[in-house]
């Protein structure tokens, strides 16, 4: 029998996979179905930063700027008007998502502000949550915004709510740093207890005969992956915070393959939202299967056999990659 357990910031968990946030986690229904799949542990939904701007009134420029900065797709059942609650619904989800289920559940805020809003993480732990992931969906479209501004954002947003909460925090990040690994350990010297890598920024459209600004929603592909699969193995063992990959995981291969980097768990939704929940069910029997065929005893032996530190050439995950694979072409 193998040892599908894992441990993510600090949490233990029975398995690697983790459905992320989604209007799915919206259901309570949904979150007990997703437990019974076999789901470790759920990211709910996300609280967004316009929302908590709605309950202060201050709702104003925020609606405009976020209509396209959804992180979750806004298509797929429940609709928009169960899963967008409001601040105090939110923390009442979590409660009842608490009572509901023996899995942990992961609160989500998605916004940039390093203000007043992140107190509502304190709210998310009064109410159970095990942890609290920060979506951080930020454009800089200041033309004398400098990289470290950037960066320091994301430190700042980081800093306020772990003063607010004694819960473990997970930052979820966008691919666009110029030096990935210098705002990981910058995170990760703050106290992130997890990196989430990385976040889809669903890229809004033109529509030419109405001269409208339309949002365009595509799931992942599995191809998606390579990205956050080649920083975190290049990151394993240089961090102490837990990394989770997400974006691109379809199947049991894709989760092999991202404990393999050095990934801790799975985040899935494309395929949830794609195949249903039953799709848990699926990525752990074959899991398991592929394990027990090439005689793996845990998920820890796995983890980390493939990054860039253990692997036998790690240069693969760097400019040699890049040559190679443009001289493989046929």
């Amino acid at each position: 029998m193998v040892d599908l357990s894992t441990t993510y910031m600090g949490i233990p968990l029975k398995n690697p996979i983790v459905p992320s946030a989604s209007p799915l986690s919206a259901s309570l229904d949904n979150i007990k179905r997703m437990e019974d799949a076999g789901a470790a542990a759920v990211t709910l939904h996300s609280l967004f930063e316009e929302q908590v701007e709605f309950e202060a009134e201050e709702l104003g420029h925020f609606l405009e700027r976020g209509t396209f900065s959804y992180a979750e797709a806004l298509t797929y059942f429940p609709p928009q008007r169960e899963f967008h609650r409001q601040p105090k619904d939110y923390v009442e989800h979590i409660r009842r998502a608490k009572e509901a289920v023996g899995i942990p559940i992961i609160a989500s805020l998605n916004g940039i502000s390093p203000g007043g809003w992140t107190s509502y993480a304190r709210q998310f732990e009064e109410a159970g949550a095990d942890a609290v992931e920060l979506n951080v969906y930020f454009i800089p479209t200041n033309p004398h915004l400098m990289s470290y501004d950037v960066e320091n954002l994301y430190v700042k947003l980081l800093k306020n709510v772990k003063q607010h909460v004694t819960i473990p925090v997970a930052m979820k990040l966008s691919p666009y740093f110029s030096a990935m690994p210098h705002v990981a350990t910058m995170l990760d010297a703050e106290g992130a207890d997890a990196l989430v890598l990385f976040n889809r920024f669903y890229q809004p459209d033109v529509d030419i005969e109405k001269l409208e600004v339309t949002p365009n929603l595509m799931l992942s592909t599995p191809v998606e992956m390579r990205l956050p699969m080649r920083w975190i193995a290049i990151l394993y063992g240089r961090i102490h915070a837990s990394m989770a990959l997400t974006s691109g995981i379809h199947s049991s291969e894709d989760v092999i393959k991202a404990v393999m980097v050095g990934a801790s768990v799975a985040n899935v939704c494309s395929v949830v939202l794609k195949g249903g929940i039953g799709k848990i069910s699926e990525l752990l029997n074959g899991l398991t299967t592929w394990m027990e065929e090439h005689e793996y005893e845990s998920v820890e032996q796995m983890r980390g056999s493939m990054s860039h530190k253990s692997c036998p050439e790690p240069a693969a995950f760097e400019r040699a990659n890049y040559m190679k694979v443009l001289n493989s072409y046929r």
